[in-house]
């Protein structure tokens, strides 16, 4: 169920997945270890390394610290890297699960081909990647063609963006950290495969990334969603005191405040705003060891919760909107 009382949006899932390790099944896909390798882990035991995008950090932990308090004799040591470094452990075996924010690309499946191993790939959540401005930037509507504009550098100052008062100086770009999956996701999906603004800067985090937006007023940045969507977590609370969440428009003219929509869960999941993006599992786990398990849960009813509750949108899930006004 979904629900809007004002400006803010939530949702409710009733999910239809089934329990835990009963979604993903347990058959092979394929062999990389040539048969010699022998291991002593379980679903639901033992020791697995998994990389993750960085930009599901929070997201990601929490579902790691739910599967290992479920199942106390289970380990699984993520690491949180760039995307391209997480694909990069993925493809050359030193991790057996990752989870990212795009299926697997051209190049990637051939390397899997030639392995003869077939991976995984499974779709668990939606997540979106937000907008963000300093608190006293004025500027915190943008259309989708503003956006393009500025991260192809078109336009470098606040002033051209044409608004009725604009914050002054050069627009100042900046993402988490260098061949991040939101840079990649900016140049793909807004600005349209052409190159980015080479003044862009690359903070060393996400939570730098918003230190630095939170004391730079001519800054804009790109943050993961789920970084800021769970404001029942005191760090998130903390994070929007610092910045501001830009509404994204796909107009280019926009008429009213409300053709600007932020990245809330009900806009999630009816695919009003523009800029989101699926969250995936990609396994090249070919028996059922703990990877397995753990990509289970995740997939599962509780994983599938821990996303809800998050702000994110679930995977798998029977939605019903419901329209609250606001007395």
């Amino acid at each position: 169920m979904i629900r809007t009382s004002g400006s803010r949006l939530w949702a409710g899932v009733g999910l239809t997945c089934a329990l835990a390790l009963g979604s993903w099944g347990f058959m092979g896909c394929g062999n990389n270890n040539g048969g010699q390798a022998q291991f002593t882990d379980t679903p639901t035991s033992g020791t697995v390394p998994i990389a993750v995008d960085a930009t599901f950090e929070p997201i990601l932990k929490s579902h790691v610290d739910t599967f290992q308090k479920l199942y106390t004799s289970a380990h699984v040591t993520a690491s949180y890297k760039p995307e391209q470094e997480v694909m990069r452990d993925l493809l050359d075996d030193s991790v057996r699960l990752v989870v990212v924010g795009r299926p697997l690309l051209p190049d990637e499946k051939t390397v899997f081909d030639q392995l003869k191993i077939v991976p995984r790939v499974t779709h668990v959540a939606t997540d979106g990647v937000a907008i963000i401005v300093h608190p006293s930037n004025p500027d915190s509507l943008l259309t989708m063609a503003q956006l393009r504009d500025i991260f192809t550098g078109a336009k470098t100052k606040w002033s051209q963006l044409g608004g009725k008062k604009s914050q002054p100086g050069d627009i100042n770009v900046v993402f988490d950290q260098n061949r991040s999956s939101t840079a990649h996701y900016v140049q793909d999906s807004v600005a349209r495969g052409a190159a980015l603004i080479k003044q862009a800067f690359a903070s060393e985090s996400n939570p730098k990334l918003i230190e630095y937006v939170a004391s730079h007023p001519n800054a804009i940045g790109v943050i993961g969603v789920n970084w800021i969507s769970d404001q029942d977590d005191a760090q998130v609370q903390s994070f929007l005191r610092q910045v501001r969440v830009v509404g994204v428009s796909r107009s280019a003219t926009p008429t009213k405040p409300e053709d600007y929509v932020q990245p809330f869960q009900a806009y999630l999941a009816t695919k009003t705003y523009p800029l989101q993006r699926k969250v995936y599992i990609i396994s090249r786990e070919a028996r059922a060891g703990l990877g397995t398990g753990f990509a289970s849960f995740v997939a599962g009813n509780k994983g599938q919760l821990i996303f809800l509750k998050s702000g994110l949108m679930p995977a798998t899930g029977q939605v019903r909107l419901v329209q609250a006004n606001a007395e």
